[in-house]
Formats: structure tokens, C-alpha cells, sequence
């Protein structure tokens, strides 16, 4: 396996974790009281746009070729440690 298909796997798998646990936000936030509810759904929203930028950053990986992948790394670890951070605070804050 290349270096790049691995990269693409851990990225993968990563996006399905945070997937998993956004929809376990959803699910706290259903069962919130109403006015926290708005401030829950919006920052759900705020992580669904960002976990699709990064789905669309994977997607540009997976398109190019094997020379011009590393260009796209920089960005697309940006991206994957934005998303980690939004995550993480919200899951702190849903409690």
C-alpha cells in the first residue's frame, strides 16, 4: 500500500469517527431544553460544514495524482485539525 493510500484510510477513518460523534451531539441536542437547543443545532450545523469541507478535501486527495498529493497535505491537515478542535470543544460543551 502507498503512502498516500494509507494517508487516505487514516483520513477515512478519522471523518468516521467524527461523524459518529457529531450524531451523538444531534442526539444530545434533541434531548435538550429548548433555548439550549438552538445554541446546540447551530454549532452542529458549524461542524456538518466543516466536516463536508473536509470530505471534499479527501475527495481532491483521492483525484490527484501520486506526485501532486503531497502538495495537497498541508491544507487538508489544516482542515482534519480544525475539524478535531470543533469537535472536541463541542463535545466539552454538550454536557
Amino acid at each position: 500500500m502507498s503512502m498516500k493510500e494509507t494517508y487516505e484510510q487514516k483520513l477515512e477513518a478519522q471523518l468516521d469517527e467524527w461523524s459518529a460523534q457529531i450524531d451523538k451531539l444531534k442526539a444530545k441536542a434533541d434531548g435538550a431544553e429548548a433555548d439550549i437547543q438552538l445554541e446546540y443545532y447551530k454549532k452542529i450545523e458549524e461542524l456538518r460544514t466543516m466536516q463536508e469541507s473536509a470530505t471534499h478535501k479527501l475527495s481532491e486527495l483521492k483525484d490527484a495524482g501520486d506526485d501532486a498529493w503531497e502538495d495537497l497535505k498541508a491544507g487538508i491537515d489544516s482542515a482534519w485539525d480544525s475539524l478535531g478542535n470543533a469537535v472536541k470543544s463541542a463535545a466539552s460543551r454538550f454536557k
